[in-house]
């Protein structure tokens, strides 16, 4: 099995949308000029978000709604309630944060990285295998409950906000979480894909399918300057006890949807999607939450733990581990 994995992640590491992430990462880090326009960024992001979504309501159009799908979605909300606990208590044994610090980092680890999910669904189609398509749905399910469990864990573990009786401006923050732009895109254009089905896919498919790998190894090119300046900037928070988190964890999360996705049933690839997104750590929708909720809270750590620590992780080693434990299960 080590050598499988050895195996899977060497291919990885030599396919191009890791390739390009590793440049970014490298320019950052030397401090060259290279720089991706931020409109350009966000154009690419939509272009994802919409591509994956589309796609994703398509399949479900195609297979129908049974119980495997409600018990996903089910399982997907459970799993983004529950892993910001375990990472909680992780975070208070193996570091010195605070319980405010640990809550905000806690709940970018029960909430998804949709990139990361993009990158094991190329993973998987390079391989030749097949994955259920309504995963789409529940990586847009897991987006919200891991926040709502990092402002529990706020509330109850952190004095700092007990002390200053910090009032929620509840209104504002499920409006941030609820109608958070890439949430918005990503479920509408899966309903659309839905209601539009394999005819609909039919009329737009040169323009989602054949340019999405490129389009892809250009925002991983744009996520490794991120991550690369977001190390440099706040390497001097990253001791050994965090580094460590920001590995553990994710084969942590892994393990939860491998054991939640055998009871459900899934493929192997779809053991591997919901494996990927339990062990994937969001660097988009839970920071804006987490600026409106905990604005007390460092996002230097929180930051570079999700986007410096286990995006990188679960690109290079992480994505090739789930695929050869599933494979084995």
């Amino acid at each position: 099995m080590v050598d499988t994995i050895l195996s899977l992640a060497a291919q990885n590491l030599l396919s191009p949308i890791i390739l390009f992430f590793a440049l970014g990462l490298a320019a950052a880090l030397v401090r060259s000029d290279l720089s991706v326009p931020e409109a350009a960024a966000k154009t690419l992001s939509i272009y994802l978000l919409f591509a994956i979504g589309f796609k994703g309501g398509v399949s479900v159009s195609d297979h129908g709604v049974d119980a495997t799908l409600v018990l996903s979605l089910i399982a997907g909300l459970i799993l983004s309630f529950l892993l910001p606990f375990a990472a909680f208590g992780l975070l208070r044994v193996m570091t010195r944060l605070d319980a405010l610090d640990a809550a905000a980092v806690a709940g970018h680890y029960g909430s998804i990285s949709i990139v990361t999910f993009v990158a094991a669904t190329s993973v998987l189609q390079s391989q030749g295998i097949a994955s259920e398509g309504y995963l789409v749905a529940v990586a847009a399910v897991m987006e919200a409950p891991a926040i709502l469990s990092a402002l529990w864990l706020a509330a109850r573990f952190s004095t700092q906000a007990a002390n200053e009786g910090r009032a929620q401006d509840s209104k504002g923050l499920f409006r941030e979480i609820l109608f958070n732009g890439s949430i918005v895109l990503l479920v509408g254009s899966f309903v659309i894909g839905f209601l539009s089905g394999p005819q609909g896919l039919s009329e737009i498919e040169s323009f989602i399918v054949a340019p999405f790998k490129g389009v892809l190894c250009l925002f991983l090119l744009d996520m490794g300057l991120v991550a690369g300046r977001g190390l440099r900037s706040s390497a001097h928070y990253l001791r050994p006890g965090l580094i460590l988190f920001g590995i553990v964890m994710p084969i942590i999360g892994s393990l939860a949807g491998l054991v939640a996705a055998s009871m459900i049933g899934l493929s192997t690839g779809g053991t591997v999607l919901l494996m990927t997104l339990s062990a994937s750590a969001s660097y988009i929708a839970v920071p804006a939450a987490m600026r409106v909720a905990l604005p007390e809270a460092n996002p230097s750590i929180y930051l570079t733990m999700s986007l410096g620590i286990t995006f990188p992780f679960n690109l290079t080693i992480g994505i090739p581990l789930y695929l050869s434990l599933a494979q084995v299960i």
